[in-house]
């Protein structure tokens, strides 16, 4: 066992763990540190988190001529696409199954070319995938690639721009200002990473990157588990739920089905597909708080298809929100005018594709797939399952549904205090909320009323919704933050202007798989 390379054991004879002189300042000096005994690595630019959001910082500032001595990763996952992937498999994405991301939304490639239906159509031997991106969306679906091919591309680049070098596995415990500019961040080391309980990484810039801050559950179905206790019939789409199938392949029953998003449409087509391939008869209804029963939307040149309760968009959000003029009149916008702007343009949608629209049609048609439209009165224990009592949004009636199971599928967000180092940010280094509640930061992602000058931190990913971009937690919009936070570093001297030369000549090595 040993201090991490680089690290200074502190001065004092502490147990090398936080003080309350730490704990209740906003303000550290060097000393205060060392008096705790805690060991000190300096570097100049840190990223916690160690996710696609933080990959996506650090590929950037590779390209832009950082060193690896010059960047640390604090990180408790194994790889950048540890959570997303855990995610997804939970959400009923495994690995061959096609993603919602155009042919150019790449993690591992900043220029978006090749794209991924060229790398596709290169390994199969087949030109389908380009000719439906030439096709799209008049003449066919539109085309998005496999969960595997994206993380097979963040494998690669990762070992080509030296990820591994840069890591210092632990969990983040807070963020602090520093007496005479920048910031300490605490780390927990890994079981055997270092001789003391703590380690201060010293750093100048901070990017924070750590994903949703948790699952978030429907208000009703939050009460019911917190009443009851059970987790085992009312469960969310973004944890582990298994044993839902594998009980309604053992046996007969009903599900509920709550949200009309991507994630909704991933479990419907689970349950079908189960249900076609093993013959069991599950019943499946599906609550709408709003029921879409056509197009909509603002205006004649701002609208969406729908149907049957549903909302359809190929993407989390038209694409002119993250690279076009929609994204520029965010940048625009602020305060309630930006997040009334992103609600418009947001919301819940879902791919029209074939095959899925096929699966509900014929659900409808045989009577063993319905809808309701309505408000969720309460969740109560049934005899075999749970009961939902809904309030019909037609006739005002209420009435009882009864089923084996209630998957939630509305979403991830959550309050940025369920997350440690987030919390601690809004109360101790000047970090305030925007109007979504969510991390205020300015045009550079920097957050605002945290910096410690000279330093600054930066933030990125689901915390940021409500900032100057659309679709923060995207592939395409954690790119689009990382230009932003590395054009802004660059600007303050810690790295080199990606200008058209250094663009050219840096695509031309990763397309040889040389080093940045």
């Amino acid at each position: 066992m040993s201090v991490p390379a680089g690290a200074r054991p502190g001065a004092g004879t502490a147990s090398g763990d936080l003080t309350p002189q730490l704990l209740d300042s906003e303000w550290w000096t060097d000393d205060m540190v060392a008096d705790a005994g805690i060991p000190v690595t300096d570097v100049p630019f840190v990223t916690v988190g160690g996710g696609i959001g933080s990959f996506a910082v650090v590929d950037l500032l590779r390209v832009a001529g950082v060193g690896t001595d010059q960047i640390r990763v604090l990180t408790g996952a194994d790889h950048p696409w540890q959570q997303y992937e855990y995610l997804a498999r939970c959400s009923q994405l495994p690995g061959g199954e096609r993603l919602r991301s155009d042919s150019s939304s790449i993690p591992d490639n900043i220029w978006g070319f090749p794209g991924l239906a060229l790398r596709e159509a290169w390994r199969t031997r087949r030109p389908g995938p380009v000719v439906r991106v030439l096709a799209e969306p008049v003449l066919s679906d539109v085309w998005t690639p496999t969960q595997g091919a994206v993380l097979d591309g963040l494998a690669r680049e990762c070992a080509r721009i030296g990820w591994d070098a840069m890591v210092l596995p632990g969990q983040v415990r807070m963020v602090r200002r520093r007496h005479g500019g920048g910031y300490y961040v605490i780390l927990t080391p890994r079981d055997g990473a270092a001789l003391t309980r703590r380690v201060a990484v010293r750093a100048r810039y901070v990017h924070l990157a750590v994903g949703y801050p948790g699952v978030r559950f429907l208000d009703d179905l939050q009460a019911y588990r917190t009443r009851y206790g059970d987790v085992v019939r009312v469960v969310n789409a973004y944890e582990p739920h298994e044993h839902v199938y594998d009980e309604l392949l053992a046996r007969p029953g009903v599900v509920v089905v709550r949200g009309d998003g991507i994630v909704a449409s991933r479990v419907l087509a689970r349950l079908v597909d189960d249900r076609d391939r093993s013959g069991v008869a599950t019943t499946i209804l599906q609550i709408f708080d709003t029921y879409v029963a056509g197009s909509h939307g603002p205006s004649p040149f701002w609208r969406r298809r729908g149907g049957h309760g549903w909302a359809h968009q190929a993407f989390d959000l038209p694409k002119a929100a993250l690279g076009g003029q929609l994204g520029a009149r965010s940048r625009r916008l602020a305060g309630e005018e930006r997040a009334a702007f992103h609600a418009r343009i947001g919301g819940a949608s879902t791919p029209r594709r074939r095959r899925w629209r096929a699966q509900l049609a014929r659900g409808r048609a045989e009577g063993w797939y319905r809808v309701f439209a309505g408000t969720v009165e309460e969740v109560t224990p049934g005899e075999d399952g749970v009961v939902t009592r809904l309030r019909d949004a037609a006739t005002g009636t209420s009435h009882d549904v009864s089923a084996s199971f209630v998957i939630d599928c509305a979403g991830l967000a959550a309050d940025l205090r369920e997350h440690r180092v987030l919390a601690d940010l809004l109360d101790h280094s000047g970090a305030g909320r925007n109007p979504l509640g969510l991390l205020d930061v300015d045009d550079t992602f920097a957050v605002r009323g945290a910096d410690g000058e000279p330093g600054r931190v930066y933030a990125s990913g689901s915390m940021t919704h409500g900032g100057p971009v659309p679709g923060v937690d995207t592939f395409l919009g954690l790119q689009i933050a990382a230009l932003g936070i590395v054009d802004d570093l660059a600007r303050q001297g810690f790295c080199r202007r990606i200008g058209v030369a250094r663009s050219v000549a840096q695509w031309w090595r990763r397309m040889r798989w040389r080093a940045p």
